[in-house]
């Protein structure tokens, strides 16, 4: 997308300098064709043929005027009258007192303008164009790379609404909450723990199936203890080129680090968290590499740094052991699918804002959705909120 962008800049700026530069050189061309130069042995010959109507003198440089209206451009000789000159080149004296000769002193202001208009503003534009083709040239290799660089997701700063989601928002996951209210009170107070030589996990990995509410939960953390929450899918950070993966995990680390304490969370962490093996092409090497940075970086988290690591999958037999070991996930938070009243918990939060008709009776429907995950339930109620509305109804009814 860069490349093409830079591509059509380029074009743009080449067309726009090639249409100054033929605007430039009509111009040129139609000053040139209106105002011929001639020689003064010709200018003495047209003025013996009575040719000649006007000469305006403005120092050296004579402007003439032919009786057909044409105009012509032609030098005197210097420090020495006009008309000694045309007498010295023999003009016939009666045809020359029929011309009209005036002497204009040569005007100041904005005289000199026109011909350093043409002489510097097409080198001008030459110059410009070349230091915006070099100019676009640094970005593009800036651009190059720029692809190591993490893009996160950035929650939680500043505390706005729009993108506060506490505990009270995820519904069930009573015992999910209890353990991670530990997380919450660490990143809040951590001198408590620090004073009694307490490591807090660096890692937290919630397993669940999907729509089980992992993504939510891991919000509401890092709002609870209102800290910058980095969301990024492990998907984003492996490339085909060998290295990439590496460097975004650095990269994201590092955003993290300048922010102080933070969350930083990874979905679907079983895509670079694999059990490694034997790889035989660059997609399996990258991915190790990937997952080799993940640890060491977990591993450089010093005990006062506030940075927690959430990830979130619903494979865990496929991680790698070393990614499960004491010290780096230390904490493994299993998320069920909702029984019937976290069920009716969860279609309350996300009945909210929906004006639902007296008949709507939510026990009826949480008996009728056993299995369904919190995202299936949200799902149920948005749905239910669309067919309303396609029917015209003011009120959501069962």
């Amino acid at each position: 997308m860069e490349a093409k962008k830079f591509t059509r800049d380029i074009v743009l700026v080449l067309l726009i300098f090639l249409l100054v530069s033929l605007l430039f050189g009509l111009f040129q061309d139609a000053l040139n064709r209106e105002r011929k130069e001639v020689s003064f042995t010709q200018l003495v010959r047209d003025i013996d043929a009575g040719k000649v109507k006007k000469i305006t003198v403005s120092d050296s440089e004579l402007s003439i005027l032919y009786i057909d209206g044409k105009k012509g451009h032609s030098r005197a000789e210097p420090d020495t009258s006009l008309s000694q000159s045309l007498a010295n080149y023999g003009v016939n004296k009666e045809k020359l007192a029929e011309v009209d000769i005036v002497n204009k002193p040569r005007g100041g202001g904005w005289a000199w303008l026109g011909p350093i208009l043409f002489t510097v503003l097409p080198l001008l534009l030459f110059i410009g164009f070349f230091w915006f083709i070099m100019k676009q040239a640094k970005t593009g290799a800036m651009q190059a790379f720029d692809f190591t660089k993490a893009r996160p997701r950035l929650f939680g700063v500043g505390g706005r609404k729009k993108e506060r989601v506490t505990f009270k928002d995820v519904g069930g996951l009573k015992e999910a909450k209890e353990e991670l209210e530990e997380i919450v009170d660490f990143l809040k107070n951590s001198r408590k723990y620090l004073e009694l030589g307490a490591r807090i996990p660096r890692g937290v990995l919630l397993i669940g199936a999907p729509g089980t509410g992992k993504t939510l939960l891991a919000r509401a953390i890092a709002s609870e203890a209102n800290v910058p929450f980095f969301s990024i899918s492990a998907s984003e950070v492996i490339e085909l080129f060998v290295g990439v993966g590496s460097a975004r995990i650095r990269s994201l680390f590092s955003q993290a680090r300048k922010v102080g304490r933070a969350i930083i969370f990874i979905d679907e962490i079983d895509s670079i968290g694999k059990m490694r093996g034997v790889g035989v092409t660059g997609g399996h090497e990258e991915r190790e590499q990937t997952l080799n940075q993940l640890l060491s970086e977990m591993d450089g988290i010093g005990r006062e740094e506030g940075i927690i690591v959430l990830g979130a999958t619903n494979k865990p037999e496929s991680l790698d052991p070393a990614l499960l070991r004491p010290g780096r996930f230390d904490r493994r938070i299993i998320l069920d699918l909702p029984d019937i009243n976290e069920r009716k918990e969860i279609l309350k939060i996300h009945c909210r804002g929906k004006p639902l008709a007296p008949d709507v009776d939510l026990d009826e429907i949480v008996e009728r959705t056993a299995g369904f995950s919190g995202a299936d339930l949200a799902n149920v109620a948005n749905e239910a909120a669309i067919l309303a509305a396609a029917r015209n109804k003011h009120q959501i009814f069962q």
